[in-house]
């Protein structure tokens, strides 16, 4: 198979290989990067990954795009290094699961794409001899899983911008307390105004020498591994051989994870549905409903934070894999078609007061824990399945992803169970160390002069 190349959301950007892709972050045209082919599996080869440990079916997937650009042998240890914790698929009832992706280094699902995109960059980075400045926004996981991921790495320095208010404190600490290449800032802003710093910093010409790169959801090297788990838990939890289909519902936010999924649907993964479930930003719920898109602005602070996100970068991504084309405004040029989006999505929208209900429903009736994120996804299925009597049957596998641990949202869970949820391990011991972090005002002018003084040649 021939090298895939991947060209811009825009369409008005050279296309590049995928370590080109990976490296640049966003395309020169302010698009982002998606494949020109989408390789596929077959009925046989997905069959042959059932019973497969994780990190050999993240080398099947993988390997998939990148062709023969990376040695078999190299990539393969690259998935075992990256993917080297539990993936737990936890039965509620029937065949109705919660896949907790909260086992990771952070505690958090952003760990499955940073871990993997922090090998991938460090081979291409040494191979060319080669330094990178990543610059990315958090609305709450993205920064820590990051920072992590990279921390300690000699070719890369990462600066990580999240909104002041919007973050608990044990994802702040999860940054703020690392140090060495790892600058973290703290803005009086959104989410949206943070990514929005990020990118007019990446088409700022006079900041080319910074060498500058992304790790959030618009880096194509974030979404890649990101459809590893949708195929993961298909082969785990279905027989291909037998028709079955599967139900995924997403927390989404900037939209990277509903992305991975919807690559894994247009490689072969037998999807009945994917439920695109969104807390009060609910551009997309209105989107799918109205056929008018709408970012908002500014986006609505909920207590799944790591959702709130006014105008999901990946939309772009989505309505390109449709047949549209939308700029980094949310402006739709090209319109995709949106009834055969609708035949693969199901979006809906759950209010605060509905998910703090689903955390106590779950937990007094299965005596399961799920934090803010993880109840919207559950909740979204539930009416899912209460709308569709007839994917509402117990045979039918439904999957809801928990993206971060509980213990992250400590206060609200002591509130709604009078419960203190145990500390992972990659939790314990935040509090007794240093933190250093830097506050920046909203404005591009200020934040360019931050990155000139603190990172000068």
């Amino acid at each position: 198979m021939s090298e895939i190349l991947y060209s811009s959301t825009n369409l008005k950007a050279p296309k590049v290989t995928f370590s080109e892709a990976l490296i640049k972050g966003l395309a020169p045209d302010g698009g982002l990067y998606m494949p020109e082919q989408i390789p596929q599996f077959t009925k046989e080869e997905l069959a042959s990954l059932s019973g497969k440990a994780y990190h050999e079916i993240a080398f099947a997937v993988i390997s998939k795009f990148l062709s023969d650009t990376i040695p078999s042998s190299k990539l393969a240890l690259m998935t075992k290094t990256a993917y080297n914790f539990d993936v737990p698929l936890e039965k509620v009832y029937d065949n109705k699961y919660i896949m907790r992706l909260d086992q990771g280094p952070t505690a958090s699902f952003k760990d499955f794409a940073a871990r993997m995109m922090g090998q991938l960059m460090q081979y291409f980075l040494q191979k060319e001899h080669r330094k990178l400045l990543i610059l990315t926004a958090t609305s709450g996981d993205t920064g820590s899983a990051m920072a992590n991921a990279f921390y300690g790495l000699d070719n890369i320095n990462i600066a990580v911008l999240f909104p002041e208010t919007e973050v608990t404190a044990r994802q702040r600490k999860q940054m703020t307390t690392l140090h060495k290449n790892v600058q973290i800032i703290a803005l009086n802003g959104k989410f949206d105004d943070c990514q929005h710093l990020v990118k007019q910093a990446f088409n700022d010409s006079e900041l080319e020498y910074l060498n500058l790169s992304s790790a959030n959801s618009i880096n194509i090297g974030r979404l890649l591994p990101q459809a590893v788990y949708y195929i993961y838990a298909y082969v785990r939890l279905c027989d291909i051989k037998k028709g079955d289909e599967i139900i995924f519902s997403v927390p989404s936010g900037n939209f990277g994870d509903l992305m991975g999924g919807l690559l894994a649907l247009k490689m072969g993964l037998p999807v009945k549905k994917f439920v695109v479930s969104t807390n009060k930003n609910d551009e997309v719920p209105v989107y799918f409903a109205s056929g008018n898109y709408k970012t908002i602005v500014p986006s609505r602070n909920c207590i799944s934070s790591a959702m709130n996100v006014g105008h999901p970068s990946n939309m772009a991504r989505i309505v390109s894999l449709y047949g549209g084309v939308m700029n980094e405004k949310g402006e739709i040029i090209n319109k995709p078609d949106l009834e055969r989006m609708k035949e693969n999505m199901f979006a809906i929208s759950i209010e605060d007061n509905t998910t703090r209900e689903t955390i106590q429903k779950v937990y007094n009736r299965h005596r399961i824990i799920l934090e803010p994120h993880g109840a919207v996804g559950w909740e979204g299925l539930c009416q899912y399945l209460a709308i569709e009597k007839e994917a509402n049957k117990p045979a039918q596998v439904c999957v809801s992803l928990e993206t971060a641990h509980p213990a992250k949202f400590p206060e609200e869970i002591n509130n709604l169970l009078n419960i203190d949820p145990e500390l992972p391990k990659s939790l314990s011991g935040l509090e007794d160390k240093e933190e250093k972090f830097d506050k920046l005002i909203n404005n591009y002018g200020d934040f360019k002069k931050y990155l000139i003084q603190k990172y000068h040649v």
